[in-house]
């Protein structure tokens, strides 16, 4: 098995798989036996998150890419139709925002500042409404909490009973958007 070590301060081993490659972080001070040994412990769980990986690969190799014209008219759908769903959603959780930016993203599907501003990634527009939805509640409820704590997703599920559920769909389908973008 190839993987490709990254050291650090960290006190803990990790595998993740990056690009489909298996990256292991260890502890500047970990032997060579620790990691393989680690590696062994969690072979099944690597080999797992290989192929899914591998699939994945595969799968973005047919992508279509958008053109220049379908990023605009992405972008000039999701300024009218995101700033939409952030109004109705607001006063539901009882917060108030500030600015709106509409971004092309390759990692990231929304995020809130300290001072209430929203970015959310165009290419939302390209998931079911539902998962549209379920992003701008997670960003909103950050005006609220500015973590991930229990509390947080007690808000979030609270507005947003079935936020797990369009997560998944994400998770199992946002590489695929993400991979619409040209690089």
């Amino acid at each position: 098995m190839t993987y490709r070590i990254i050291r650090s301060n960290r006190r803990s081993l990790c595998a993740q798989i990056r690009e489909g490659q298996l990256v292991v972080r260890a502890p500047k001070e970990a032997s060579q036996g620790e990691i393989e040994r680690f590696l062994l412990k969690h072979k099944d769980w690597i080999e797992a998150h290989l192929t899914k990986a591998q699939e994945q690969k595969r799968a973005l190799e047919h992508c279509p890419k958008l053109t220049p014209e379908e990023v605009r008219a992405l972008r000039a759908k999701a300024k009218k139709v995101i700033p939409e769903r952030v109004a109705y959603y607001a006063p539901l959780i009882g917060v108030t925002y500030g600015k709106i930016t509409i971004r092309m993203q390759r990692s990231r599907w929304g995020s809130c500042t300290a001072n209430g501003n929203l970015s959310f990634n165009a290419l939302l527009m390209l998931a079911p409404l539902s998962v549209l939805d379920s992003i701008v509640v997670h960003e909103l409820c950050h005006r609220k909490q500015m973590n991930h704590s229990r509390r947080f997703y007690e808000e979030v599920l609270r507005v947003y009973p079935a936020y797990r559920q369009e997560r998944r769909w994400l998770t199992k389908n946002g590489h695929l958007l993400f991979a619409s973008v040209s690089k």
